[in-house]
């Protein structure tokens, strides 16, 4: 016997699901440019907490930190707590949050080698006002809190039926990874990350699929790509340059699940089971309208107890405080240091010289020191590349920067304090391959353009 579904269900389902779209998806204007609603409370937060936030950051380092230390001499029990959640990592993971002490002390105290004390490095990631993992604080807080109005009431359930026929045949993955990729390429990066992460450890993606949507469809906001173009004084090319951005996006995503190492990783579950091979078949009796409908009710309906979604709310916003800011702030930091004062990521990029010459692309000389760099920080290669006298390679080097997607300094970093599949040598092979196979796409717009 089909259960009855209350008016209430319905009201969880309905509205629930369309403000997470509206936070999450739907961009507005402010006097920053276009941002979704998440992102412009995140930086009303980040406003109003700049007197202090940097300190806040450097406790929770520290509690992160003596936490992992503390969690390696107590045995394991088999009860599951919320400290197991926060600081029960290995010793390399352990390492990571002492660096993250470490560099921000360096930083805020103002001692040590300038490299670790400038603004350009750890001051890009725990600036008080507008350093990315400062920010991360505010964003933590509203997605954390947030993200089930995307996850827990039916909203993926809904669509994952009816795109399935886009998104597996096209890109490998199920189909309600859409309202996931849509949320990257509207809103966040970040956003995405987090809510892959997410599915993959409520198993409703397998390894190789939150793999491949982490790497491929978390990119740069839209307002980012304003200060991308800004930076290679290309204001007046938006609309071409974004265009470039989303065409060899897809071509990217249509590849790189197919190729090493994305189309190596299992396709286990979270806890290591195979997926059902009919999790995503129509049953006799429904098309894709109803059995997504069914899905999101029965969804919705399991999760009608508000205050329990609201206690898992909580806990997301500590683990991503405790689990993700201090990987982000240690592996940022050594990227940067790495870009900024030594000839780490300039060596990396002279073999790309005679690519980018027989690609016709101008200065392809001091064009090839930007393209490994931006592994470190997105905005390094713009930066670098702006002095160049070409518009046609300051717009090359500024699409190249966006589609390559992996930098460290924020969407690598987080990656890597997620539970999702990745190291950060995959990381850096699958930026590499992104960065090969856009080169000659961009460089053929390029010409047509300029």
């Amino acid at each position: 016997m089909t259960k009855k579904i209350t008016p209430y269900t319905w009201f969880l389902f309905l509205a629930l699901s369309i403000l997470g779209v509206f936070l999450f998806i739907t961009p507005f204007n402010t006097a920053d440019g276009l941002k979704v609603p998440i992102a412009y409370l995140a930086n009303t937060l980040s406003s109003a907490v700049v007197p202090f936030i940097h300190w806040f950051a450097f406790a929770v380092f520290i509690i992160a930190a003596i936490g992992s230390i503390i969690m390696q001499f107590i045995p394991r029990k088999e009860r599951h707590t919320i400290f197991d959640s926060l600081f029960r990592v290995n010793w390399f993971w352990t390492i990571m949050r002492v660096l993250a002490v470490i560099f921000a002390a360096m930083y805020l105290f103002q001692i040590g080698p300038e490299s670790f004390m400038s603004d350009n490095t750890s001051g890009l990631l725990l600036s008080p006002d507008g350093g990315l993992v400062t920010m991360m604080f505010s964003l933590f807080f509203f997605a954390g809190l947030l993200l089930p109005l995307l996850t827990d009431f039916g909203l993926l359930e809904f669509f994952g039926s009816m795109m399935v026929k886009v998104m597996r045949p096209l890109f490998k993955i199920p189909g309600r990874s859409a309202i996931d990729c849509l949320a990257s390429w509207v809103g966040d990066g970040t956003i995405g990350v987090l809510l892959t992460s997410r599915q993959y450890e409520e198993g409703n993606y397998t390894a190789r699929e939150a793999a491949t949507i982490a790497t491929t469809f978390s990119v740069v906001s839209i307002t980012f790509c304003f200060v991308v173009l800004e930076t290679v004084d290309l204001n007046n090319y938006f609309l071409q340059f974004y265009g470039t951005v989303i065409l060899t996006g897809i071509i990217l995503a249509f590849i790189m699940p197919r190729v090493f190492p994305l189309s190596r990783k299992p396709d286990l579950n979270f806890n290591g089971s195979k997926p059902d091979e009919n999790r995503e078949a129509i049953p006799e009796g429904h098309n894709v309208f109803s059995l997504g409908l069914q899905n999101a009710l029965a969804k919705a309906d399991s999760n009608k107890n508000l205050g329990r979604v609201l206690t898992s709310g909580f806990k997301n916003v500590l683990e991503m405080w405790f689990a993700i800011t201090p990987i982000i702030m240690a592996f940022g930091t050594i990227a940067l240091v790495l870009a900024e004062y030594t000839s780490f990521f300039k060596i990396l990029g002279m073999p790309f010289e005679p690519i980018l010459a027989l690609l016709q692309i101008p200065e392809a000389g001091a064009a090839a020191q930007t393209m490994i760099v931006g592994f470190a920080d997105m905005l390094l290669p713009s930066v670098l590349g702006a002095g160049i006298e070409s518009e046609m390679t300051r717009f090359f080097i500024a699409t190249i920067s966006v589609t390559q997607l992996i930098y460290m300094s924020e969407v690598g970093g987080l990656i890597l304090g997620t539970k999702l599949p990745l190291k950060i040598w995959d990381l850096f092979l699958i930026f590499l391959i992104r960065t090969l196979i856009s080169m000659p796409i961009i460089a053929l717009i390029a010409h047509l353009i300029f």
